[in-house]
């Protein structure tokens, strides 16, 4: 199992670094919160659809993939003190790892037919843009980060009684966690999301480095006992 902890390390590190990267190209390159109008979002996709296809790509399809293999090799860790929690916490996790890979394949798969349609019809390319917007932002916990909120706080809660990962760690966990369930309030989601979003990318980064530099002190902790080895 030392490579699932490798794995789950890298996929810990991936998944920050895909956090940081489209964060800074929808809210940089593209500036797409300050858009509005539907038809306005379509130009943009018009403009460049390569750029909204790899981010989405990245940001989710790629991202739910990884945090499939996280979430296993997070409960291979703390499974043998906590099991019930979790069970519950990769049951969770798988679910939200879906939810976004879904999201980010329908973001997707609109992209080609929305751009062919607003060639000949812009007004109904705008409209169609915005029902798959709306229906990838529902998969893609854009109403509130219910699933990824409580898969941390499970894994936090977890690691406490199990003693699998550092305090700091996992109190860090809580906060962010208890911060993305608390994001499903109507009057706090663009706000809390926000924070979920920064606090689990500096969590995220954090497990990495713990699962990496536990496998590679497993390693360098072992030495071939060579000088007992008697001689033939």
């Amino acid at each position: 199992m030392k490579t699932l902890q490798k794995s789950g390390g890298y996929a810990a590190l991936y998944m920050a670094v895909a956090y940081l990267i489209g964060m800074g190209i929808f809210l940089v390159v593209l500036d797409y919160p300050s858009i509005t109008d539907p038809a306005q979002k379509v130009a943009l996709l018009v403009e460049k659809p390569m750029v909204v296809f790899s981010t989405n790509l990245h940001m989710y399809v790629f991202f739910g993939i990884f945090l499939v293999v996280l979430s296993l090799a997070l409960y291979d860790r703390l499974k043998s003190g906590a099991p019930a929690l979790m069970q519950a916490a990769t049951a969770l996790g798988i679910i939200w790892a879906g939810s976004l890979i879904a999201s980010g394949m329908v973001s997707n798969a609109g992209i080609a037919p929305v751009i062919a349609l607003h060639a000949t019809d812009p007004t109904q390319a705008a409209l169609a843009w915005q029902g798959i917007e709306i229906v990838a932002s529902g998969l893609g916990n854009g109403n509130g980060e219910i699933l990824g909120g409580l898969w941390m706080l499970l894994v936090s809660l977890a690691a406490l009684r199990a003693g699998g990962l550092p305090k700091g760690l996992n109190i860090l966990g809580l906060l962010v966690g208890a911060a993305g369930v608390t994001s499903l309030n109507p009057g706090l989601t663009e706000m809390l999301i926000g924070i979920f979003g920064l606090g689990q990318m500096i969590w995220f980064v954090w497990l990495g480095i713990v699962l990496l530099r536990d496998r590679a002190d497993e390693t360098a902790s072992y030495t071939a006992p060579s000088s007992m080895t008697p001689s033939m």
